[in-house]
């Protein structure tokens, strides 16, 4: 017998010609201009830190069968989501690609069941990012019922099972969605039965099934309760055809249907009445939503209209988070992100085109975040420049007050910490919401980043959540598991102590070249450009505060002004702090330009040429820039000696513009000044926990 999806092939292509419910992916129309840099906004600084604490660690494991030739699927445990059982044990469910579902309690991880041995010798997990066991999830009554659900995926040739559903080309694995029921649901490892509920063929060995979970927030009279939410990827074969957008297949789609029902094709499952396409000719009716490249996370908000949010990894540029509803078409492999998709490009570096004036009758859906990938600029753009999405949670804990109501997700590779407010994910609007980057603090309180606790450039990052709403941090590289336990701002220190104010008379002041200088009574004010000196490369001409003494901790608030025309494109202006010597000494660059190295940032000169040293700067360009005009503007520096953090804060932001991690330099004066133009400063505040020398 051929698979269903053959026989309804026909059918459809009649069903979506004549169908109102169902937008056809346009070719008609002549595609805009190439984009190369689709979303140039970058993650903001939040000047918020995550603290975190270890939890667990879990096994070296190996993937079967071997050999392995990809070296990014060794790791020390394919771990791949936490999440609590409900049945208010506590018990935290684990599974690991490479075949062992575990349970923790405590920290402690405990195999309860060998997924890979139970499926031998057909289970497969040696090639492909996804493949092996994949997920599991727990019914919503698994209190009483035992019943649990998995994904693991087989090699095809390995087995004489036949997929319910399959792509064109040849099927190289399956994917298979298989129903447990535990004997006692309280014991700490699996004794029962088990039955297969749906299988999927896939040509290629990426982008299967990624996710399957209940929906936790449907009430046990909704229609949405005991539904089973199935995140079908395209199998890598959306760059090279339309069956993400082709209704007769499950592939590039968010299936829905009742695992207890049976009026499925195969008899194993139901296809629930609600479903959107249940009613449209030669569609299947287990689609939800339906355009999609590599679904990867989805969740839904605990609170509010409990809102689905989806992490959708993309093919060239964009890495986009979706709210998704019933019947939804998020228009790959005819868009990536807000953005036409080009499969057949004359030139490979210009895929993504802007969309066409009459984009709307088409109806897509598209992201209400999203990043891109930002490659640096030597990049082959026929090569992965290393970004994907995971999708993560909206906060509703209390244990992170700072961060409730945000949807809180990362980058899988670098391991990056993001979140956006929900209040700024809008659907339907043409505003992406502002995007801000975490930071994250260790259990001594040192500041490091997810590539430093997984021990690995590749962190593999995946998300967890408790019952309580509390989030959980998992890495591959090293196979841990880290609690998330509060939040921590940064660059916190004690800057309360005493004011020194009232400090613009010259007499307070040291400048480089005097005769620059001038000090009418409540300016310091460079009135001559400087010029460059021997030594190290460092600013031009500034003046140090002789008033008071050297800080460590200090916060420096001031109003400055660029008096350069801002004709001029490279005007700054700068604010010295830890200044020892004409050769040690740090400073803040104040720029209307971020685009070149010595520009706008955070910068320690040491007895040689200045260093960067703030965390905006990514090779090509730094933070937004801090003054694009003639007017005065506030500055706050917050230097905390203890541990060498650095905060700028421009114009009265409560989240700083600049970050800096630097302990070269734990104390010194205070000034301004800039490399060859001129400016100047007014209402200085030295602020520190320490008494001025009288």
């Amino acid at each position: 017998m051929r698979p269903r999806a053959l026989l309804l092939a026909p059918l459809v292509v009649l069903a979506l010609l004549l169908s109102a419910l169902v937008a056809l992916p346009g070719t008609a129309y002549a595609a805009g201009d190439p984009v190369t840099d689709p979303i140039p906004e970058r993650p903001a600084v939040s000047g918020i830190g995550l603290t975190v604490e270890e939890y667990a660690a879990f096994p070296k494991t190996e993937p079967s069968p071997g050999p392995v030739t990809d070296p990014r699927l060794v790791r020390q445990a394919r771990i791949n989501y936490l999440s609590e059982l409900p049945d208010r044990s506590g018990r935290m469910a684990v599974p690991d690609l490479n075949g062992k579902l575990y349970l923790v309690e405590d920290g402690t991880p405990r195999v309860y069941l060998d997924v890979a041995a139970a499926f031998a010798p057909r289970f497969f997990a040696s090639q492909g990012m996804g493949q092996g066991f994949g997920f599991v999830t727990f019914d919503p009554g698994f209190r009483r019922n035992g019943r649990f659900y998995t994904v693991h995926t087989e090699l095809a040739s390995a087995t004489t099972a036949v997929p319910d559903f399959r792509q064109t080309a040849t099927t190289k694995y399956h994917g298979v969605i298989t129903e447990w029921t535990a004997d006692d649901p309280a014991a700490d490892s699996f004794r029962g039965t088990r039955r297969e509920v749906l299988r999927i063929g896939f040509a290629g060995t990426i982008h299967g099934i990624q996710q399957i979970d209940f929906n936790p927030t449907a009430r046990p009279d909704s229609p949405d309760r005991g539904l089973l939410y199935v995140a079908v990827g395209d199998g890598g074969e959306g760059v090279r055809n339309t069956e993400p957008q082709d209704l007769a297949l499950p592939h590039g789609k968010i299936l829905r249907i009742d695992p207890r029902g049976t009026d499925s094709a195969n008899g194993k499952y139901g296809i629930p009445a609600g479903n959107p396409f249940t009613s449209t000719p030669g569609a299947l009716g287990e689609i939800y939503a339906y355009g999609m490249r590599d679904p990867h996370r989805f969740s839904w908000d605990p609170s509010g209209s409990h809102r689905m949010y989806l992490g959708h990894i993309g093919e060239h540029a964009v890495e986009s988070v979706y709210e998704v509803r019933a019947g939804d078409n998020l228009g790959w492999s005819e868009r990536e992100g807000a953005f036409v998709f080009d499969r057949t490009p004359a030139n490979p570096c210009e895929r993504l085109l802007t969309l066409p004036e009459d984009d709307e009758r088409y109806g897509y859906t598209y992201p209400v975040a999203a990043y891109d990938h930002d490659p640096p600029a030597d990049w082959n753009c026929r090569s992965d420049v290393g970004r994907a999405i995971v999708g993560g949670f909206v906060y509703r804990g209390r244990d992170l007050p700072e961060l409730r109501g945000t949807y809180i997700f990362g980058d899988l590779v670098d391991g990056r910490l993001l979140f956006a407010d929900t209040k700024d994910m809008r659907r339907g609007s043409k505003d992406l919401a502002q995007l801000y980057e975490l930071m994250l603090y260790d259990e001594s309180g040192k500041r490091v980043t997810m590539r430093d606790l997984a021990g690995d450039s590749r962190v593999d990052l995946r998300f967890g959540r408790d019952a309580d709403g509390e989030l959980y941090l998992l890495s591959k590289a090293n196979g841990k598991i880290w609690k998330v336990t509060g939040t921590r701002t940064f660059a916190s220190c004690d800057t309360d102590g005493s004011r020194l104010t009232h400090v613009m008379d010259g007499a307070n002041w040291a400048p480089v070249t005097p005769a620059k200088w001038r000090f009418p009574g409540r300016e310091a004010v460079l009135a001559e450009a400087g010029v460059q000196r021997p030594g190290p490369r460092r600013p031009f001409e500034y003046a140090v505060l002789t008033a008071g003494r050297e800080y460590g901790d200090v916060r420096i608030d001031a109003e400055v002004r660029i008096d350069t025309p801002v004709e001029i494109t490279n005007r700054d202006v700068i604010i010295v702090f830890d200044y020892q010597s004409d050769t040690r000494f740090s400073y803040v660059h104040l720029s209307s330009d971020n685009t070149i190295y010595p520009h706008n940032g955070v910068f320690v000169v040491n007895d040689a040429d200045r260093v960067r040293i703030e965390d905006q700067w990514n090779g090509r360009t730094g933070a937004p820039p801090a003054i694009d005009d003639t007017d005065w503007h506030r500055v706050r520096v917050v230097r905390c000696a203890s541990s060498g953090e650095i905060a700028v804060y421009v114009d009265g932001s409560k989240r700083p513009l600049m970050t800096a991690v630097d302990t070269t330099l734990a104390s010194g004066r205070v000034g301004f000044g800039s490399f060859d133009n001129t400016g100047r400063l007014r209402s200085l505040k030295v602020s520190s926990p320490e008494r001025p020398r009288e």
